[in-house]
C-alpha cells in the first residue's frame, strides 16, 4: 500500500461541494461512495442515479482522483400543466486521495445503472530491509 504524504489516509475524502447550493439533505444523497480493499486494489462504486455517462468525468492530478458529475435540466414545454416539476440540475465532485504513482491509465472505469465503477490498483509497497543484529562479544 502506498503511504500518504502529511496525515490523509489512502482514500480520505477530500472535497464534497454541490453546485449550485442545495438543501443540506440533498448533498448527502449525492455521490454516495462504496470503497472495498482488495489483494489487487481499491475498488470504489460511486452512485449517480439519473446521471448519464456522457455527464461524468474522472480525472487524476497531483495523486487526487476527482469524480465530477453535472446535469441540466431542459424544459421544452411551452404549455405545460405541471403544477411543480422536481429534477436536479447542477454539478457535484469529490476528490480521493490515491497517491501520486498512480496514472490515468492504471485506472479502469464503467458506469452502468447508475453506479460508476472505478478499479485503482495498489502500487508495490517498497520493502523495508530488516535490521540485523551484531552480537558484540
Amino acid at each position: 500500500m502506498l503511504v500518504p504524504r502529511t496525515s490523509q489516509r489512502f482514500f480520505d475524502p477530500f472535497d464534497f461541494s454541490l453546485f449550485p447550493t442545495a438543501e443540506p439533505k440533498a448533498t448527502t444523497s449525492l455521490m454516495k461512495t462504496d470503497i472495498k480493499e482488495t489483494d489487487k486494489g481499491y475498488e470504489l462504486h460511486v452512485d449517480l442515479p439519473g446521471f448519464k455517462k456522457e455527464d461524468i468525468q474522472a480525472e487524476i492530478k497531483d495523486g487526487y482522483l476527482t469524480v465530477t458529475a453535472e446535469t441540466h435540466a431542459e424544459n421544452e414545454e411551452k404549455d405545460s400543466t405541471y403544477l411543480r416539476k422536481e429534477r436536479f440540475a447542477g454539478k457535484c465532485s469529490r476528490n480521493f486521495y490515491v497517491g501520486e504513482e498512480i496514472a490515468e491509465d492504471d485506472i479502469t472505469a464503467t458506469f452502468e445503472d447508475g453506479v460508476l465503477k472505478l478499479f485503482v490498483p495498489k502500487q508495490e509497497q517498497p520493502k523495508i530491509e530488516e535490521s540485523k543484529k551484531i552480537s558484540i562479544g
